[in-house]
């Protein structure tokens, strides 16, 4: 799987490093920021309910995340900073990545009936741009255990080796 001339795992290592200052920056607004937390998610969650989840998710947005919109505002906010670090410092990249495509999945679920009814299929995929593309690099930085390079997790495989 590896590259002779080792282009492709810094590609990956760049691409991760540059992923992590999105999910810094969106953490750090929605735990530093009360805009998000109080009041913020709790509207986007009934913009979901109303209009953009599929239907099996709905009751877990409406019963399950709205009535502790705040508690769940900083849980995703938390999430987004630890995906965030992890990714930046190439630690517990293959959790975090986890972590991210289920994250990911769960916007997508939540946003999917947005573009409307009776609009083609291929509207909602255009629709998360925003989620789909992430969910991709979650699942790659999985696969190629991207913290192994430039990341700690690269130091503890080889400190773990020299044992």
């Amino acid at each position: 799987m590896r590259n002779p001339s080792g282009a492709l795992p810094k590609t990956i290592a760049v691409v991760r490093i540059a992923t992590s200052a999105f999910f810094l920056l969106f953490g750090e607004y929605k735990v530093f920021r009360s805009e998000f937390t109080h009041g913020g998610f709790e509207q986007y969650l009934q913009g979901f309910i109303q209009n953009g989840a599929v239907s099996f998710y709905r009751p877990v947005l409406a019963n399950l995340v709205l009535p502790h919109a705040v508690f769940f505002g900083y849980v995703v906010g938390v999430m987004e900073l630890f995906i965030g670090m992890c990714l930046l410092l190439g630690i517990w990249v293959r959790p975090a990545s986890v972590l991210g495509a289920l994250h990911m999945l769960s916007l997508t679920l939540a946003t999917w009936w947005e573009p409307g009814p009776g609009i083609p299929v291929w509207n909602y995929f255009v629709a998360e741009l925003h989620h789909l593309p992430l969910l991709f690099l979650f699942i790659i930085f999985f696969v190629a255990d991207a913290g192994r390079e430039w990341g700690l997790d690269g130091r503890h495989t080889q400190a773990t080796r020299r044992r």
